[in-house]
């Protein structure tokens, strides 16, 4: 335990080392060696400044709420409709065989070309943002949870039966452990996708969000503002992706034991 714990500080203490001399690089190239295009690439104490001010006035959190709310109604949608349905599909084989097709012509189509037809569809605003976050989310978290099922070990449900466990508990005791740590992956690549995803329905079609404070901004030239937009995004992705790894840790670690062991 203080092995683990002293190798956390550690890594948090370099990471935090090399976030320091990034920003003291930045401040001293924009700030001074390069200072006439300091409009198009501001120093962090501007940047920092900036953050302040829209926190003070309450508009950065009025931002973040929204984009927020987006992200967690189009992923929970995916999420609750990917897992089921790629249990199913990777169970039953008469499932795959109807489904695989409409499934593989869709997937391909980026969750971005869906944006025109989705404006159609919804018009401008929260449906139209949280039904592209959904497309962004459900296909990832699709394809791992099918290759979930399909990866469960057959000896493993063999064993299961011969020890008298009923058929229909097969799933909740047999494939749902041995699925999970895949749902939790396809959870973590498709919660990056949301966002980058949010991002871009916003700067198109919202009147509020961090996609949409970014565009305001950039139109405006207050590049301090797209900066701090840009970095509150990777910081709340960050410590969203913090939190699917630790429940991954918690409830998948015998999974990634016997991968290392």
């Amino acid at each position: 335990m203080f092995q683990l714990r002293h190798a956390f500080r550690s890594r948090t203490v370099r990471g935090a080392g090399a976030g320091i001399v990034l920003l003291a690089i930045w401040q001293v190239l924009m700030g001074q060696v390069f200072e006439e295009h300091r409009l198009l690439f501001p120093p962090p104490s501007e940047v920092l400044a900036e953050a302040i001010g829209l926190i003070e006035t309450g508009e950065l959190f009025k931002h973040i709420a929204a984009s927020m709310e987006r992200v967690a109604l189009g992923f929970g949608l995916g999420f609750a409709v990917a897992v089921p349905l790629g249990i199913l599909i990777g169970r039953f084989r008469l499932i795959s065989d109807i489904l695989d097709p409409i499934l593989e012509v869709i997937r391909p189509i980026p969750p971005l070309a869906w944006i025109p037809i989705s404006i159609l569809w919804f018009g401008i605003g929260t449906s139209q943002n949280v039904f592209i976050i959904f497309i962004a989310a459900f296909f990832t978290i699709l394809v791992n949870t099918i290759a979930g099922v399909r990866g469960t070990d057959i000896h493993l449900v063999w064993s299961a039966l011969n020890l008298g466990c009923p058929n229909r508990h097969i799933l909740w005791k047999v494939i749902l452990p041995g699925v999970l740590p895949f749902i939790l992956t396809g959870a973590r690549v498709g919660l990056g996708a949301s966002w980058m995803c949010l991002v871009a329905a916003e700067l198109v079609a919202a009147p509020s969000g961090l996609g949409f404070m970014i565009m305001d901004a950039r139109q405006l030239l207050l590049t301090e503002r797209v900066l701090v937009g840009m970095l509150t995004i990777g910081l709340l992705g960050f410590l969203m992706d913090k939190g699917i790894r630790y429940v991954e840790a918690k409830k998948a670690a015998w999974f990634y034991k016997e991968r290392i062991t």
